[in-house]
């Protein structure tokens, strides 16, 4: 990873490698979790072999449909596993008719006759850590009161969880796909809870063993040969971060910025954009206190955007560091190029990572960085209001 003028900046290494090990009280369960995840990867691989054919039962009727739209959803994280995997998935789709879309439920509860279509058949693919937030069971009730065609794919870690109860109930037109144990997150951050779902998908749209079994051993030389360097980086005085990343990595981007955000309790600032739009007013944000990681794509043409986007950065000497997140860089081989939805994995690791020892850095508990309350793991505070009370546009209710 290329760094600009790290040297220059005056950093105090209190964290490293043993801290991830053998964390600081309060931080167990977060560094826990983030290491697990290639194991959890190949659990999943495992666990989909076991899988399959009742997966393929469920899907393969609804992708006969010419005019199947497909809606990934969630709320927070678990929204940006959709925004990750949409534009990939979009590609995979076998008929031209059909379409995929990321909408979160944040936005399908608040303005459902803006995001659902009667006319078409749906698949509703949901993903939720807990399952028991307000607005994913709001969300796939609302879905069953306006859709006339309408099935579910519930990915969730929680098999207590309402959205269990729902696809256990409902297997007429919903399929549930629980993740493994170790995946249902204990603490505050989502970080194997996200990886699992967006691997589920991926096996279960495109399934690659060989491109994961890659991403795995990216991961692993990451942990194995990276933590101090990463941790090095962290204890730099910051006050924003900001990650860029484009097509798919957008959505990684944007997770990686949310991470930041929750493990520092709001002290550094994540952004999140997209290389060529940074340019668009976003980059004046830019100062000494300011760090920049760049998602670099694996794809020749995408990746020169990046990789001007970069040089632009480093030339103007604006930010604290510029990192140039690329596979190479985190231990390839050589070999042929990770498509970027593989890529997601080694990359969002790193990013997890970044947050963790900065969080240690400020002498914040990562498990629980607002023991105040004004986040919660599991959201709290949102009304559901009952739709039959309501008069929505164009929708007859």
């Amino acid at each position: 990873m290329q760094v600009n003028d790290l040297s220059k900046t005056k950093i105090c290494l209190e964290f490293g490698e043993d801290a991830l090990r053998q964390p600081p009280k309060g931080s167990h369960w977060t560094a826990e979790e983030i290491c697990q995840q290639p194991g959890l990867w190949r659990q999943m691989a495992e666990q989909f072999v076991q899988e399959k054919d009742r997966l393929h039962d469920f899907a393969a009727p609804l992708l006969a449909l010419p005019d199947l739209r497909v809606i990934l959803t969630g709320a927070g994280t678990s929204a940006y596993i959709g925004e990750a995997l949409a534009p990939f998935l979009a590609t995979q789709m076998p008929l031209v008719g059909q379409t995929v879309e990321a909408i979160a439920t944040t936005d399908l509860v608040s303005h459902p006759h803006l995001y659902l279509h009667p006319a078409r058949p749906t698949l509703v693919i949901s993903f939720g850590r807990s399952g028991s937030s307000p607005e994913s069971m709001a969300a796939i009730e609302l879905c069953d009161a306006l859709l006339p065609q309408c099935y579910h794919l519930l990915l969730t870690c929680n098999p207590q969880g309402s959205m269990a109860r729902y696809g256990e109930q409902k297997a007429d037109r919903a399929c549930l796909w629980l993740m493994p144990e170790g995946s249902h997150d204990r603490s505050f951050a989502m970080t194997s809870s996200f990886t699992c779902m967006y691997l589920g998908v991926l096996l279960l749209f495109a399934g690659n063993y060989s491109a994961l079994a890659r991403a795995i051993t990216l991961a692993e030389r990451l942990l194995s040969d990276r933590v101090d360097e990463i941790a090095r980086l962290a204890a730099s005085p910051l006050s924003r971060a900001v990650f860029l990343g484009g097509g798919a990595l957008q959505g990684i981007a944007r997770e990686a910025a949310l991470k930041l955000l929750e493990l520092s309790a709001g002290a550094v600032m994540g952004v999140h954009e997209s290389p060529l739009g940074f340019r668009h007013g976003p980059k004046s944000l830019i100062d000494r206190d300011s760090l920049v990681v760049v998602l670099c794509s694996s794809e020749p043409y995408a990746r020169a955007y990046d990789l001007d986007m970069a040089a632009e950065l480093e030339r103007d000497g604006a930010a604290s560091a510029v990192v140039r997140l690329c596979e190479e860089n985190i231990g390839a081989d050589g070999q042929t190029l990770l498509e970027d939805v593989w890529l997601t994995f080694p990359y969002i690791l790193y990013c997890q990572l970044f947050a963790y020892f900065k969080a240690l850095n400020l002498g914040i508990s990562a498990d629980n960085p607002c023991p105040g309350g004004q986040v919660n793991r599991v959201v709290q505070g949102v009304k559901i209001h009952p739709l039959n009370q309501y008069r929505l546009p164009g929708v007859g209710v």
